[in-house]
């Protein structure tokens, strides 16, 4: 079926779609996508007999109009998004980068939110899944688009952009993640850049941090571009929350460390660029709570806990004990877990990092996961065994008047550590 009759049968009958036989809303078009561990054909007239009103699929043959069979559904769910996408003349602002895409997105959508009707990526759903998803609940009255767009190989920017078609972009930063995929620094920057690839060969613009060397250098040649610095901003402190003061007005964020400053920075100048009032967007930045166990500061009875363990990668995991190095608390303990998706880099990138936490002086630092495990002894360290043990030692210990990092990659789940902590 063409993508332009499919996409007007959706419209004027006003349909929903899913791509999970688990969760149908009643007349909804199930996507019968498939992945590793799933086949999402197997459970098409499944979804038919949950109430869907059509099931698109790749594999089987049916008796069944209901049942519209095409050559690949993941093909044919990203044209009918970037069809969708493309109904609407808005600015539409892509980002990706190393880290901090989320929190950034998140802290300019509630700035552009002021001024524009303004749909953005939920969650994380930045793949070549969770990409069409977002384009296609846009609603019709959509004033400026946010997408985060991740990657984990070479090439996935490039398919993530040609299916949202940015009119504007923002790369975060560079820095080590998923090097089991990309292998070198050079590799993830490589992959990053062809956000500003595209955004040259469309006529876009892209927001860059000046402050990056990385950034800088990979946009030298684009025509089409936005400057922004932290150095604009006077009486800036990092720590225990970020404060600053910019045109006269004083911003003073819940989030922590200079890294969290650089995605304030991305969200004010964007939306400075679109129109947004400065105190409108002074307010938006001072009322941002981070979440989803994100740069979250939790104050216990007895303790402060700075919980980031959303996910983490060589890159992230320094920034976040450098920052929190310079906590003023007498008492600062590490919790950490291991870092995923480094391949073969694995156990070195973990001994590097652990032989120079060692060297800044923490009151302990306390480990847990199987590459932390190889690597502890060398830094006169030892893992726990398990999350258990690591909960039964911070029980025992009976911590007062400490502060707290506890960062790893969201598999190991870190954040089940604040239970124990009094």
């Amino acid at each position: 079926m063409e993508i332009s009759k499919f996409y007007r049968k959706l419209i004027e009958q006003d349909l929903k779609f899913s791509t999970d036989s688990r969760n149908i809303p009643e007349g909804a078009v199930f996507f019968a996508l498939k992945g590793e561990n799933f086949n999402g054909n197997l459970f098409a007239q499944e979804s038919l007999e949950k109430g869907a009103s059509y099931a698109v699929v790749d594999e089987g043959d049916y008796h069944d109009e209901r049942i519209i069979k095409v050559n690949d559904v993941l093909d044919f769910f990203k044209e009918l998004a970037t069809f969708h996408r493309n109904c609407f003349d808005i600015p539409v602002l892509a980002i990706a980068g190393s880290n901090g895409k989320t929190t950034t997105k998140n802290l300019l959508a509630q700035c552009i939110s002021k001024k524009y009707k303004t749909h953005f990526t939920a969650g994380n759903f930045n793949n070549q899944i969770g990409v069409p998803i977002t384009l296609l609940q846009m609603p019709e009255d959509t004033e400026f688009a946010i997408i985060e767009l991740g990657t984990n190989y070479p090439g996935e920017v490039e398919i993530l952009c040609n299916i949202a078609n940015p009119t504007h972009g923002i790369i975060t930063n560079i820095g080590k993640e998923h090097l089991e995929g990309f292998g070198t620094l050079e590799a993830v920057a490589k992959e990053e850049s062809e956000l500003y690839l595209y955004l040259e060969k469309h006529n876009g613009t892209a927001f860059i941090n000046a402050d990056d060397e990385w950034l800088s250098r990979m946009s030298r040649r684009l025509e089409h571009k936005v400057l922004y610095s932290k150095g604009n901003y006077k009486n800036v402190s990092l720590i225990p929350e970020i404060e600053f003061d910019y045109h006269d007005l004083h911003f003073n964020s819940s989030l922590m460390g200079d890294y969290n400053l650089d995605n304030i920075a991305a969200a004010v100048s964007i939306s400075e660029h679109f129109g947004v009032g400065l105190e409108k967007v002074r307010d938006a930045v001072n009322a941002y709570t981070a979440g989803d166990n994100r740069s979250q500061i939790i104050r216990t009875n007895h303790n402060m806990i700075w919980l980031d363990a959303y996910n983490a990668n060589p890159s992230s995991m320094e920034k976040s004990i450098a920052n929190f190095k310079n906590l003023g608390h007498e008492n600062k303990i590490l919790i950490l877990g291991d870092m995923f998706e480094l391949g073969e880099q694995a156990t070195e990138e973990h001994n590097a990092l652990l032989q120079w936490a060692t060297s800044l002086g923490f009151s302990e630092i306390l480990l847990l996961g199987d590459e932390f495990k190889k690597v502890a002894p060398h830094s006169g360290l030892e893992a726990f065994k398990s999350m258990e043990a690591l909960l039964e030692h911070i029980k025992v210990k009976e911590y007062r008047d400490s502060a707290f990092l506890i960062k790893g990659s969201r598999g190991m789940r870190m954040e089940t550590a604040v239970e124990a902590i009094p």
